[in-house]
């Protein structure tokens, strides 16, 4: 399970792509894709586990439509999940839950 790191308001601006989070707890602001901030977004909501995760990018982004070979498209998303996640918690942004 992964959630917004308590405390924070994740205040942002839109512009085509890109997003601008200013992160109210360590002060520091972070350009974000379209991809990171669906998951922030997400998390705002409550805490998630990465399947869920993964359902929120596949919805949001209407991937898979069109994929022929479901296997190979999952193990795309898993790695591109885990390296969303880690640079979200790389910016002190999310974290995984204690169990």
């Amino acid at each position: 399970m992964w959630r917004v790191i308590p405390g924070q308001l994740l205040v942002y601006r839109c512009w085509d792509d890109e997003a601008v989070l200013y992160n109210d707890l360590s002060g520091a602001t972070h350009l974000l894709g379209p991809a990171a901030l669906c998951l922030l977004q997400a998390l705002r909501a409550g805490p998630l586990d990465e399947a869920a995760l993964g359902a929120v990018l596949l919805e949001e982004f209407e991937i898979g439509d069109a994929c022929a070979d479901p296997a190979a498209l999952a193990d795309e998303l898993a790695d591109d999940l885990t390296e969303l996640l880690g640079d979200l918690v790389r910016l002190d942004l999310v974290e995984p839950m204690p169990c």
